[in-house]
């Protein structure tokens, strides 16, 4: 009788200490667990963040928004963002599984556009243990209230930290207002796919990247440009289709663009676009291209429209996707037409006719 009443004090009281341990956020871990574990989390766009007096909105490199996630009773917050805030260079590090805080922040802040149809929903997050913060050269371990290890969590290619790691990270006070759903962060003073949130990427000792600045040199020789010539506008690592490649943006002084995308690894040039009318990349036999008088008048016949008809408001020669092709835009009576037709083949590749009072 004894043991049984024991038995159920036992089993209350942790039934109360798990409970205590939800309310103040803590991650529990089984002990020897490695790698990636599954959780469920919670997506909290309602989340109010705030720190030193200012609202903070968050944003990947592509510049789409990312929200506060709720996990086992803790707000947890995008590392690269806090990177942003606390002015350091956020690198990730796939070989070692390594996202390092260091050095007087090089790329500036990232703009993009606020996600407001986002919504409270739940989530599948991997909490990863096997992942090494390091900021300043120093690997840090963090620790909830009691001591307790917890774990950078991951979700659709962000790494998160809970908010009181990054408060520790900041030098700042962490405080809740759970009636207007507000974290703060203030006080002190500043101290301290797989992942896509980084600003830059490396693999240490594989070899596997080309890396930026190769990515930078390949897209310059396709252009038949020098370094001295342009100003780059964004060059980065990205995931697209399962491939990792290299967004590289730039100018020259007459103002004319350059988008490209590179192979991470191959280096090939997986699209280039232009938007000079008269500009072509060196090697390209522009001798070869069907002009763009007879573009125009393959778009008419394809219409059904004589030049007579019709009033052109484009007709130039542009590059997608490696290719080149001639745009041509004109009005002809009740519609609007719009044509890409393949440089060199004269082939129809793009066909829109919309009326001009939709």
């Amino acid at each position: 009788m004894k043991k049984e009443v024991k038995s159920r004090i036992g089993a209350r009281l942790g039934a109360a200490v798990l409970s205590v341990a939800l309310m103040l956020g803590l991650m529990i871990v089984p002990a020897g667990a490695v790698g990636a574990i599954s959780v469920t989390a919670t997506l909290s766009p309602q989340m109010t963040i705030v720190v030193d007096g200012k609202v903070q909105t968050f944003y990947n490199v592509q510049g789409e928004e990312v929200h506060p996630v709720a996990y086992n009773g803790t707000t947890y917050l995008p590392v690269r963002a806090i990177g942003e805030l606390m002015d350091k260079n956020v690198n990730w590090d796939q070989s070692a599984l390594t996202i390092t805080l260091a050095g007087e922040r090089t790329t500036g802040t990232v703009a993009g556009t606020p996600d407001s149809a986002a919504q409270t929903r739940t989530i599948s997050a991997q909490l990863r243990q096997d992942f090494t913060i390091v900021v300043d050269g120093q690997v840090r371990s963090f620790q909830d209230v009691n001591g307790n290890a917890v774990y950078p969590l991951l979700y659709d290619g962000t790494t998160y930290l809970p908010v009181r790691a990054i408060g520790e990270l900041m030098g700042k006070d962490v405080s809740w207002n759970g009636a207007s759903q507000t974290v703060t962060l203030s006080g002190k003073t500043s101290g301290d796919s797989l992942v896509t949130d980084a600003d830059s990427f490396e693999n240490s000792g594989s070899g596997q990247y080309i890396g930026e600045s190769r990515a930078k040199e390949i897209a310059l020789n396709h252009a038949g440009l020098s370094s001295s010539a342009v100003t780059f506008v964004k060059v980065q690592l990205s995931r697209d289709d399962g491939r990792w490649e290299y967004e590289v943006e730039f100018y020259t002084k007459d103002y004319r663009e350059y988008d490209y995308e590179i192979d991470a690894v191959s280096g090939t040039v997986l699209s280039y676009d232009y938007d000079a009318e008269d500009y072509r990349p060196s090697g390209d036999n522009t001798g070869s291209y069907i002009g763009v008088e007879k573009a125009k008048s393959i778009a008419l016949e394809r219409a059904g429209v004589s030049s007579a008809q019709a009033s052109f408001k484009k007709a130039q020669l542009d590059w997608d996707d490696g290719r080149a092709h001639y745009e041509i835009e004109f009005i002809a009576g009740n519609y609007s037409y719009e044509f890409e037709i393949d440089a060199q083949s004269g082939t129809i590749l793009d066909y829109e006719r919309d009326s001009r009072w939709d």
